[in-house]
């Protein structure tokens, strides 16, 4: 197997013939991808998707330029050597290609009253193989659920380290703060700017005064209408006898 993160975007696929009797063997590389495969090297020249970034090299390993993760595959290299007792032999290479995460894109609402549920998000596709996200408060990691530390009990959140979701059943005042995600693979991390969420209290009193004090200006103003047709304030400007 061969697994990691290459200098410079190139690595290089060794196969190695130690003895052989026959003066030139023939080599050959395939790429075995999701069932399918094709060839890499044949007819003594580079082939497919690799034609114009690999080569072989020391007459018999592929090296490869510019790697991704899309070439993510088993490389096979087969030797035929007519001339010796074993004229064919073959070695199969694991190939994993690992990406550093780009800086995660964070979604974090900027107000959230007491006692409401919330939601943060943070999001990252660029990274191979899918990283995993943690989450933190004023520079502060927060573990996985806060039930499980004793800082955080009086918080009520849940951290998704596969989604990168951070979710409060009802947030406090004690949750505001700045808040920030870091994405790690195995080949590095990134971390999204802190953004800030704040948790106010919501005036309940205040919201129920207002509603009584529209109330009471709408029953006014239907009132002062009332007593202003009574009193003969609205005038049908229409006469009889007048077009």
């Amino acid at each position: 197997g061969f697994i990691g993160c290459f200098l410079d975007g190139r690595v290089e696929l060794s196969c190695i013939i130690k003895a052989t009797t026959t003066p030139e063997p023939r080599i050959e590389w395939k790429k075995i991808k999701d069932g399918q495969t094709t060839y890499v090297f044949f007819h003594n020249k580079i082939q497919g998707d690799l034609l114009n970034r690999a080569e072989l090299i020391r007459r018999t390993s592929l090296a490869i330029r510019n790697v991704t993760r899309l070439d993510t595959a088993t490389y096979r290299c087969e030797v035929a050597a007519p001339g010796d007792e074993k004229n064919i032999d073959e070695i199969n290479i694991h190939l994993t290609v690992q990406v550093k995460p780009v800086a995660p894109k964070c979604r974090v609402p900027k107000a959230v009253p007491v006692g409401k549920s919330a939601s943060l998000h943070c999001q990252e596709n660029e990274g191979f193989p899918a990283p995993t996200y943690s989450w933190y408060r004023n520079s502060e990691p927060l573990p996985a659920d806060s039930t499980s530390h004793h800082k955080f009990k009086n918080s009520s959140f849940v951290v998704n380290p596969a989604t990168g979701t951070l979710a409060f059943s009802t947030v406090n005042k004690g949750d505001t703060g700045r808040y920030y995600c870091i994405a790690t693979n195995n080949a590095g991390s990134a971390k999204c700017e802190e953004q800030e969420m704040e948790v106010y209290d919501l005036n309940i009193g205040g919201i129920v005064g207002g509603v009584l004090v529209v109330a009471v200006v709408l029953s006014l103003i239907t009132l002062g209408i009332c007593c202003a047709y009574r009193k003969g304030l609205f005038v049908n400007k229409k006469q009889n006898g007048n077009r």
